[in-house]
């Protein structure tokens, strides 16, 4: 019996009855990465009618594309038109709300190199408008994501260039908050909002 796919091709019988590898298998990214769980979350709130919050599109200026069938185009170049802020922007409770999200395979530390001035300089006018400003920060080895303000932010990047390259995982579990990690929502990062900014 010959199979084929919905456009014609053959279906290969002897490569989907291969015997298993016996490689060990590799479970260190088999967890969601974290804007996957952020967007998943944002549709839930979105849903539930609790929250507006969606990830801000990245202005791209396509120079050349390909059209190699009819149906498909490829874009082969294109460039960033300005500097992104953060990732992050909606409202809740009647505030504007805006946020990064970052993540890093150290342990111990999270490099401040992963911030650049243009996020911090307009974290600083979110802040400036009385806005809710923050970081939602995942350590993917441990599988723990913590919110940071802003301004503490701010303060440590500011500082890097007087002292250290990174935050310490210490600090940031003293002067964040850490975000349980869950079904629906998946990463319920506005239970933290209400305790920090609602008090």
């Amino acid at each position: 019996m010959t199979i084929r796919y919905p456009n014609g091709k053959r279906y290969n019988t002897q490569a989907a009855t291969k015997k298993p590898c016996n490689k060990k298998l590799s479970h260190s990214n088999r967890g969601m990465t974290l804007e996957t769980d952020i967007n998943e979350t944002n549709d839930y709130y979105l849903s539930q009618r609790i929250a507006v919050i969606h990830k801000k599109p990245t202005p791209v200026q396509i120079v050349h594309v390909d059209y190699p069938m009819r149906s498909a185009a490829v874009i082969k170049e294109a460039y960033f038109k300005q500097p992104s802020t953060t990732d992050y922007n909606g409202v809740y409770r009647g505030r504007y709300l805006d946020f990064e999200a970052k993540e890093t395979r150290n342990k111990t530390s999270f490099p401040l190199q992963n911030f650049h001035e243009h996020q911090i300089t307009h974290m600083k006018n979110v802040l400036d408008q009385q806005g809710i400003c923050f970081v939602l920060l995942k350590f993917t080895v441990h599988d723990e994501i913590y919110l940071l303000d802003a301004h503490y932010v701010i303060r440590e990047f500011e500082a890097q260039h007087a002292k250290r390259k990174s935050i310490q995982k210490s600090d940031i579990e003293t002067n964040g908050f850490l975000i349980k990690i869950g079904y629906h929502p998946r990463v319920d990062y506005l239970s933290i909002v209400d305790k920090v900014y609602f008090k």
